[in-house]
């Protein structure tokens, strides 16, 4: 099979022909249809998580899996409602099954996790063999180019969101802020609209052609900060919503300077959830996070469960996408356009 591979880290991937997997007794074999580039990925092959744990080489990235079922170990075809042919989706975060953790379905924040994608198996290859447990079936109208995505980049934001609902921090009289109009925040405005209970939804980002897709997507105001202080885009926000601070956050890049900006913004008693990760520390003053009584939230991919609960979206035609398909040998060329923050949604490989 095809597979492009890390050989070497801040180098580029190999792309090789590799002997095809085999499938453990409770796997599937899926053939990988789609697969999502992340910036988790670039972040893989210049060496972000080296400092968080090893992983042994070879690695073949990629972590937003879809493809159709080729294979069924022996015990899942004992047991398992999956069928060859069935179209799925790779859910994240193969957890042991016994910490406390996964035995309330979180198996993503397992200590003992594994990722596809981050080890000798991912989706940047025709074949990839799963636990049969992280798999789910999809509805086989919807394009595999789509549902690729979802698997990380639609998960992602979902999760976050829902934290903030389950908050009290999203509400008609509330503004939520949403940072960072990538790959992840294209779908943050949407679900925002649908989880908000009426919030004002504003977006922020540096890029006019990826604000124009959240105005697209149902923002209610957009603002560009690229070379503004805090000072004029309080001004902005203010203008736009009547108010210059945020109730609620999702921060969708994770960026240091942004960071930094919108934990400025954020008002008495607000809740923060960041899911990006552009960044690897941040310096903020601490006094205003006690003395406003304010809420910070990590969070991370998401659960089976959301996972699931964005499939019956989609399939209910409720999610929309902004997605560039591209060739296998194309990778390495959109590794770097990723790198270089070049990519408005979401590059898909499509085998």
């Amino acid at each position: 099979m095809k597979a492009a591979r890390i050989l070497e880290y801040s180098k580029p991937l190999v792309l090789d022909d590799v002997p095809v997997p085999e499938v453990q007794p409770d796997e599937v074999m899926v053939q990988v249809r789609a697969c999502g580039m992340c910036r988790s990925d670039v972040q893989l092959v210049d060496g972000y998580f080296r400092s968080y744990g090893d992983i042994p080489m070879p690695i073949t990235p990629g972590h937003e899996i879809t493809g159709v079922v080729r294979q069924l170990g022996e015990l899942v075809s004992k047991s398992s409602t999956i069928q060859e042919g069935d179209h799925v989706v790779v859910a994240p975060g193969w957890g042991d099954g016994t910490c406390r953790h996964c035995l309330v379905g979180n198996t993503h924040i397992c200590p003992n996790v594994r990722w596809p994608g981050f080890g000798l198996y991912g989706g940047f290859a025709e074949f990839i063999p799963v636990p049969a447990r992280y798999v789910i079936k999809v509805d086989q109208r919807l394009k595999f180019e789509e549902l690729a995505p979802l698997t990380d980049a639609g998960v992602t934001p979902y999760r976050g969101l829902k934290k903030l609902r389950d908050a009290g921090a999203l509400a008609a009289d509330r503004v939520l802020g949403i940072f960072g109009i990538g790959g992840l925040g294209g779908y943050a405005v949407q679900y925002a609209k649908l989880l908000g209970g009426g919030a004002t939804v504003v977006a922020f980002a540096r890029n006019a052609e990826k604000l124009a897709v959240a105005t697209e997507y149902g923002a209610d105001h957009v603002i560009n900060v690229m070379d503004k202080s805090q000072a004029d885009v309080v001004r902005e926000l203010k203008q736009a919503t009547g108010q210059g601070e945020l109730d609620a956050i999702i921060d969708c890049a994770g960026a240091p300077q942004m960071m930094q900006l919108a934990f400025s913004l954020l008002s008495i008693s607000g809740h923060y959830v960041d899911v990006g990760l552009v960044g690897d520390r941040i310096d903020i003053p601490l006094f205003p996070r006690v003395s406003r009584e304010q809420t910070f939230h990590g969070s991370f991919w998401g659960n089976n469960l959301d996972l699931s609960e964005i499939m019956a979206l989609a399939a209910q035609g409720k999610i929309r996408h902004t997605i560039q398909t591209i060739e296998f040998d194309q990778i390495n060329e959109h590794i770097d356009r990723l790198r270089q923050g070049e990519i408005v949604g979401r590059a898909v490989i499509k085998f």
